[in-house]
This record gives structure tokens, sequence and C-alpha cells, in this order.
């Protein structure tokens, strides 16, 4: 049994190249990120229209080796892992035992028994706990966040830039498949996902290499980087959850509307209590609304019906793409589709309607 597989290289940090570029940057997690370049609305119109690379190498990836059901694998994961298909890629989370998420995350189909995880950088240190305390048997385990590198290029274009680089087989990628290619003599996956909502590739490379492709990728005059500030809006717009906001350890997959992604045919940890859940009822839920304004309701602001609060928003912006107000938030009581809600803070109040997701509905996706 290997359980302790980890290494000891560290990220390329691609701050250089963000600084030669006037990026405005932001700590994370302990990381300098990007927030813009340009400017988020200026990013923002270009990942809709054409194409832009976001620096992701912050976020986390881990390898595992095993039978999923044998090792305990398929048990921490709320998707059924056991179906999927070679170069397939399953949205999903893991809970705890109060059906509480601990995180959401990509599951990678290597091969029959070998898989990758795409976790959320803040919390890579809990998830491997939370995995290794979970595994029995044979398996091997590494948490390769250090040495992988990730860019995401996204936008409708993204498709023609990438075929320059790595050749035509990135036409056959279908929406959530992946497959191996090659930079510079380096295996590297590309899979077709993203988190815009439109056309888009993620690219895994090594460390050692991923300042070197970002450099290949910005001199087709096409591309432009893109950083964490539209991501943002851009996520927002397609309701897409953000971790430690709209979803969090205090919530539920059923509370968050997003239990399209727990499989109830197989076993998981939190299984019994997303199961009581579905049956008592919603003490609260996450519902999305839009104002009939530029103003924007914020992460934090109340949000009332009448004069009686009922929830709280997780998170909010302009969106660029519907010159409005959107946000996502949590409230208790019967909220359906059309209800007139108020969001409000201080002296700030901004009337909302209940609508249904995503916010934009047309994209290159």
């Amino acid at each position: 049994m290997i359980t302790n597989e980890t290494t000891t290289l560290l990220k390329t940090p691609l701050y250089a190249n963000h600084v030669s570029l006037g990026a405005k940057m932001a700590p994370f997690g302990g990381w300098l990120m990007p927030i813009q370049y340009e400017g988020i609305l200026i990013e923002h119109a270009h990942t809709r229209s054409a194409v832009t690379v976001f620096d992701i190498c912050h976020m986390g990836e881990f390898f595992l080796e095993g039978d999923p059901v044998l090792c305990g694998f398929d048990r921490v994961i709320t998707q059924n892992i056991v179906t999927m298909p070679i170069g397939s890629c399953r949205y999903g989370f893991m809970l705890n035992e109060k059906a509480g998420i601990i995180d959401d995350l990509i599951v990678y189909r290597l091969k029959e028994k070998s898989w990758m995880l795409v976790v959320n950088a803040a919390t890579i240190a809990g998830d491997e706990v939370n995995i290794r305390k979970n595994l029995k048997g044979e398996y091997s385990f590494e948490n390769a966040s250090q040495r992988i590198g990730k860019l995401d290029i996204q936008g409708p274009k993204s498709q023609e830039i990438l075929k320059n680089i790595f050749g035509p087989g990135i036409e056959k990628l279908r929406y959530y498949t992946f497959s191996d290619f090659t930079f510079d003599q380096e295996r590297c996956i590309i899979s077709r996902t993203g988190y815009t909502g439109e056309l888009g590739y993620e690219v895994y490379i090594s460390s050692k290499n991923v300042a070197k492709l970002w450099e290949s990728l910005l001199k087709d005059r096409r591309i432009k980087p893109a950083g964490l500030g539209c991501r943002d809006t851009l996520r927002l717009e397609m309701s897409y959850p953000l971790y430690g906001q709209d979803i969090d350890i205090n919530h539920t997959p059923l509370q968050a509307g997003l239990d399209k992604f727990v499989d109830y045919s197989k076993d998981f940890i939190g299984k019994d209590a997303i199961l009581k859940e579905k049956t008592g009822g919603l003490n609260e839920y996450l519902i999305c609304f839009q104002a009939d304004s530029r103003r924007s309701p914020r992460h934090g602001f109340g949000i009332f019906f009448g004069d009686k609060r009922v929830g709280t928003v997780t998170s909010g912006s302009f969106s660029p793409s519907l010159a409005v107000g959107i946000g996502v938030g949590y409230v208790t009581g019967n909220f359906e589709i059309g209800s007139e809600l108020a969001v409000k803070e201080g002296s700030i109040e901004i009337p909302v309607k209940v609508v249904k997701k995503p916010f934009v509905k047309k994209t290159s996706l």
C-alpha cells in the first residue's frame, strides 16, 4: 500500500509575465494572482466574443490509482465514477457525514484504475486529509498540486487557437472529455471544460513548462490574458457556484440546487443525511435574482421580502452581458420564479426578481 507519494517541486510562478503585461495582482492562498489586465469589462467581453487565457495554476491536482470500490475512493465522491468511460470527466462533490460540501471537484478517468482529481486551491490540504482517511487496501495517492500547472483557454475561438499549437486532435474532444497532447516534447492533458460557459479547454502541464505555454499562447494576437475578476463575472452569469461563497461545508448539494451531481443509486459519505433532508424538506435554498438596473448586489447583502429579512447574498455583481445587477443567495420561505424581493445593505436597496438559471442563456458552449 503506497500512501505517502508527495512532491517537493514548486510551481513556476507566472508573476513576471503578469507584471510585464500590467496585471493588477492580489494575494490568493499565498500566491499573487492576477485580478485584471486591461480591465474586467474588456476581458469579460473578449471571452464571450473571442478567446482569453486564464492562469489557474493555484488549483490542486491529485492522482489516485486503485480499484475505486475496494479502496474506498468511490464512496468519497457523490458521482458514480465506476461507470465513467476512460477519457471522460465528471463534476461532483466530497461531503461530510452531514452532507455538508467539503469541496466541489472534477474527476478525470485516466485509465481503468487511474484517476486525476482537480480541487479548489483553498481546500487542497483539507481535501487530501479527507481522501486519505477514507482510503483503504491497495492504492497509490499523490498530491501533485506543486508540480502541475494549469491554464484555461476560453471563448468561441479557443479551438482555433489550440489547434495551431496542439494539432487537429483538439476538434475531437467532446464536452467533459479529455485526451493527451504534446507541447515542447512533453505530455500534457487537455480537457474540454471550463468555468465561463463558453467553448473552452483546460490544459494541465508541468510547472516547469507552464510559463512557456503561456508565452506561446500570447504570441497569437487573437488571444488576450484574463484575470480572476472577469472569471467571477463570467461564472456568475452562468450560475456556476464558487466554493466558500455559494457552496460550503454548512450547505448541502440539495440546498444549492446541485443534487443532479449526486448519484443516489450508489453509496457515498453523507447519503443518509441528504436523503433525510430530501424527505423532510429544505430549511433554506439557493435562488438566482436579477435587478432591473445596473446596481450590483454584493456578497453579504441581506435579501428581503417586504420588511422581513429572508436570506443573504452569497455572490453578486454587475453583469457585463446583461448590463444589470445579478446575484445568488440562500433564502428561507417559498419564492418561485418571478417573485419580487430586495437586497439591502445600509442605505442601499436594490429591487430584484427571482429568475431561472443561468442568467445568460446563449453561449458558444
